[in-house]
């Protein structure tokens, strides 16, 4: 175990309140693309419009066909939870780990055993009628094969429950978040560029001394942690007790 990994190790025996905040690099160890990448969702095919546009709530409302053929591209039904995920979780069932904050819509932590899971940007796996509101898994969104989803007692679009650029963050989620957070007596920060606002600016709100970063490229908030690596995160989470 080299240094840094073996200083991380230190940190999470003596801790036992972590929180840890995670975004699209947790899951890409699940075959799950991020964005911005060279091999993202944003470069898979080309599109009429720049992606940005095609998920803000103005396209969905008024270019709905073609928001949900981009939105198609986002869903990866049979990924499975990586050892990222796994570690979290069996870190929760020990009692160290007190919460999982993430910008990821795949609902892959629930799927690997954590309870207490934070979606600041909401789920692909919660779906609801926009007249309604008759609830709806991922399943009919999947049977659309990227047209629109309708609902069966309504015949009105079923709405995937996430965030969309210009759309407000869920109060609630990002109040507990932040409570979470601020209790923390460490905090990993996880696959995450910490670009997306006001996602990102969550961090300000941990005030201790065992910030750790593990991401893949330079971070904004490199010089704020106290331990940066740049290590696949499931590789590094994995190793640790």
């Amino acid at each position: 175990m080299n240094e840094k990994w073996a200083k991380l190790q230190e940190m999470l025996d003596n801790s036992n309140h972590i929180v840890f905040f995670g975004g699209a690099g947790v899951s890409t160890e699940s075959n799950i693309p991020d964005f911005r990448s060279e091999d993202g969702i944003y470069q898979k095919k080309t599109f009429r419009y720049p992606p940005e546009i095609m998920l803000s709530h103005d396209f969905y409302e008024n270019h709905t066909e073609d928001f949900f053929d981009f939105y198609e591209t986002m869903l990866f039904p049979d990924a499975k939870p990586n050892p990222a995920h796994i570690k979290l979780a069996q870190w929760e069932k020990e009692g160290k780990l007190k919460a999982v904050v993430t910008q990821n819509i795949d609902g892959l932590h629930q799927l690997a055993g954590s309870k207490n899971v934070f979606e600041l940007h909401g789920s692909v796996h919660r779906n609801y009628c926009s007249k309604c509101g008759a609830f709806y898994d991922l399943e009919p969104i999947l049977a659309a094969h990227g047209g629109i989803p309708r609902c069966e007692k309504c015949g009105a679009v079923i709405k995937p429950d996430v965030v969309l650029y210009g759309e407000g963050l869920d109060n609630n989620v990002i109040n507990g978040a932040v409570s979470a957070i601020r209790e923390a007596d460490m905090l990993i920060v996880g696959g995450t560029s910490l670009v997306v606002y006001p996602a990102a600016g969550l961090v300000n709100y941990y005030h201790g001394n065992k910030l750790v970063l593990i991401n893949r490229d330079a971070t904004s908030y490199d010089s704020k942690a106290d331990l940066v690596i740049s290590d696949p995160i499931g590789k590094v989470l994995n190793a640790m007790k």
